[in-house]
């Protein structure tokens, strides 16, 4: 077994995900502290001008057409090969759509432990240990793996993204190779790319939003949250129970399941906190949260909180602004 750490990075229309970039950052200190090095994956297909701008110690690149687009059975067998033959220390994957297909079978292929909901990693007397967010991020969970490798499966917002970018004189070495293992014959085929609905407002484009959840209490309330996002010329985006109840369009969604959003300020009024919304909105600037329940996991990450009746502060806070 080496000392690296294997970081796979996510990418998508031309562009690597913000994921790719936080786990590489992490993934450097931890090499540096076991003495070995930062090794970014990517597979795909024509994408090499990408690969160079991960901030890794050195990028392996794997280039095959049938990369271009995911396929959890092509990128499985490929990453599976790639662990076999570097032992990597560790192994870092996104907890994202693709990373959490891909994560289970390598730890079964693999042979090696599995920790999910990552949020905090530090090597502690040369061991790793691992916070992870359970019950809907209501416990911190710490956990040591059994053995010396495993895999992991990072939340977005983890760990600062822009440690992991090629700069300060970084030049990673990249390699790049064909594809160690055959795959001509996928039982899985790519089709086609469904894109998103679209929406009357992109929430991911607003410098503020004013977000609600299941605390708004019913669709009726939504108005004092439309109020008080058109006194500061913004929109509404909500949690998932807010979508699923059909209280707002899938558009105006936060999460994981729905769209990732970085303003420079996110209300969240009425908001648990689960990891799933958490993953969504992790790299707002300033997080202000609003919510009845002092020990509600979304004031772990908010800046500024306020334990108070939400249907109270909206038209107050509306007055305030508009005065």
């Amino acid at each position: 077994m080496s000392n690296d750490v294997l970081i796979l990075a996510e990418h998508l229309k031309g562009k690597v995900s913000d994921i790719s970039f936080e786990m590489i950052g992490k993934g450097r200190q931890l090499a540096a502290a076991y003495g070995g090095k930062a090794v970014a994956v990517m597979l795909g297909s024509g994408a090499a001008a990408l690969a160079a701008t991960l901030g890794a110690d050195s990028v392996l690149y794997v280039d095959d057409p049938a990369l271009a687009e995911f396929n959890p059975q092509a990128y499985g067998r490929v990453l599976a090969a790639l662990v076999k033959d570097r032992a990597p220390r560790l192994v870092m994957v996104g907890n994202t759509s693709m990373g959490m297909d891909l994560a289970a079978g390598l730890s079964v292929t693999a042979g090696l432990p599995l920790m999910a909901y990552v949020n905090g990693l530090a090597a502690e007397g040369g061991a790793l240990a691992a916070t992870s967010q359970i019950y809907g991020g209501k416990i911190q969970a710490e956990a040591v793996p059994d053995g010396e490798a495993c895999v992991v499966s990072c939340l977005a917002g983890a760990f600062p993204a822009d440690a992991g970018r090629v700069g300060a004189g970084l030049v990673p070495a990249l390699e790049q190779i064909a594809s160690p293992v055959p795959l001509a014959d996928l039982q899985i085929k790519f089709v086609r790319m469904i894109e998103p609905q679209s929406g009357d407002v992109d929430i991911t484009q607003q410098p503020i939003l004013v977000s609600i959840g299941r605390g708004i209490g019913g669709q009726e309330n939504i108005e004092l949250a439309q109020e008080l996002a058109e006194a500061l010329g913004t929109a509404v985006s909500a949690s998932r129970p807010v979508t699923d109840a059909g209280w707002l369009p899938k558009t105006r969604q936060v999460g994981k399941s729905g769209l990732t959003v970085k303003p420079k300020i996110y209300l969240a009024f009425g908001i648990s906190g689960a990891p799933e919304h958490l993953e969504g909105m992790r790299g707002a600037e300033t997080i202000i949260a609003v919510n009845t329940d002092p020990k509600a996991p979304i004031f772990d990450v908010a800046h500024y909180g306020a334990t108070c009746d939400m249907l109270d502060l909206l038209p107050a806070l509306t007055e305030k602004i508009k005065a």
